[in-house]
């Protein structure tokens, strides 16, 4: 019994980590290809997964606006994947997006635009 119960507990502390390890990556603000070193550019994302639902919050650091858009991914493939519209993070300024699944979350990401 002894050995079951080390088994679990072993089992319960590798999941844990896993999860906590997820939120604390940092996401990519823009591909490395596309940014010049002297005209930064991209919102800061932080990326949430609590169930079936995603939020997310980008801050702006930079003098030129960015306009981000949530992408998520659902793990089903009877679930429904969502595109949000472009919401504009002004200088200084931090947004909001939200999203979700019917189910589990498969895969979630922000893509980043130059306001025009």
């Amino acid at each position: 019994m002894r050995l079951s119960r080390r088994t679990a507990s072993l089992s319960l502390a590798i999941a844990l980590v896993l999860i906590l390890a997820y939120e604390a990556v940092p996401h990519a603000r823009v591909p490395a290809g596309e940014q010049d070193p002297a005209d930064p550019f991209g919102a800061a994302c932080r990326i949430r997964v609590t169930g079936s639902k995603v939020t997310v919050y980008c801050h702006n650091p930079y003098p030129e606006a960015d306009r981000v858009s949530l992408h998520v991914e659902c793990a089903r493939w009877w679930d429904i994947d969502t595109d949000s519209s472009p919401v504009e993070a002004g200088p200084a300024q931090t947004v909001r997006l939200t999203g979700r699944c019917w189910k589990e979350v498969g895969d979630v990401w922000i893509s980043h635009r130059r306001a025009s």
